[in-house]
Order: C-alpha cells, then structure tokens, then sequence
C-alpha cells in the first residue's frame, strides 16, 4: 500500500491541495491530535529522509538565538562570525540560511551538524504536533515538498475516526 499511495506523491499532493485545506479547516482537533504520533512514527518508518532532503535543499529553517549559540559553539566559532558566514534577515526578521541548499547539507544528504541543528529542524516536519492544525498554510506548502506530511495527511483522510463531512444545504 504505501509503495502506492507515494507513487507520483508529489502530483498526488498537488492535486489533493484543496482537499487537504478543507480537511485542516474542519478536522476535530482531539481526534487528529490522538492519530499524530502513530502516524508520524509510521511515515518515518517507511519513508527516508536521507533518500529526498528537499526541506534542506530548498528551504530555510529559521535560527533562533539558542541556535546561534549551540551551533556557532559547535563550530568553534563567535556567533556574530556565524552569522556573517552563514545567515540573513528575512522579511520576518528571522535568521535564514543565506543560500540553498543549506550550506550544512552535504551531498550524501547527511547533515554536517545534526546533533546541534536547528530547532526547527529538529522538529520538522511538524508531524507529530499541533502546528499540523494551527500552521495550516505551511502544513499545506509542507505537504508539497515533503512526502512525509503527504503521507500523514493522507491517512488522517482516510481514518475510519474520520470526522464525518458537513453537507451543504
């Protein structure tokens, strides 16, 4: 089954866009909140990040001052040098990798700071947590990049404790 449900995942997902917003939108938050864990662990347990990268390839987690200080330690360097080096302003104010893919990721898809990366990271791709409900624009924009949230969305729709759908009058 899931060598099914990821073939073509990507167009699959694009084409489930409105669907998936329809489903975040009315979905009973105790329900999927209690689904999340096991689905998460199961679509980890299927899938390999090693073998896609495509969060570390074309996005930026942000840095926030804990990270700066783990991270900038970790390679021995002072922090304003780290982000000189390494990092940007976004629109947000956030500290952003200056380029993509990030400059951590090497070509076997390993990261080279794993134990100390970034909390984002550490929590991508928000699987297992609230932010699936309460970010709904980026659990949308996730699901395009990363088969893994495609794989969780699509469970959570096909669940037999499935809210059922409200009918137009």
């Amino acid at each position: 089954m899931t060598e099914n449900l990821l073939h073509n995942w990507r167009k699959k997902s694009a084409a489930h866009q409105k669907q998936y917003k329809q489903f975040l939108k009315r979905a009973d938050k105790n329900i999927v909140l209690k689904q999340l864990p096991q689905l998460h662990e199961e679509a980890f347990g299927k899938i390999d990040c090693l073998n896609c990268a495509a969060c570390c390839k074309n996005y930026s987690p942000r840095f926030k001052t804990p990270d700066i200080k783990r991270i900038s330690k970790h390679l021995k360097m002072r922090e304003s040098e780290f982000i000189d080096t390494y990092l940007k302003l976004d629109n947000d104010d956030d500290y952003v990798v200056k380029s993509t893919p990030c400059p951590f990721l090497g070509a076997d898809n390993f990261c080279s700071i794993y134990e100390v990366r970034p909390s984002d990271c550490v929590r991508f791709p928000y699987t297992n947590e609230d932010v699936l409900l309460k970010r709904q624009n980026i659990t949308l924009k996730n699901s395009t990049f990363c088969p893994i949230v495609y794989y969780v969305l699509e469970a959570l729709q096909s669940s037999p404790s499935k809210p059922p759908q409200r009918r137009g009058l």
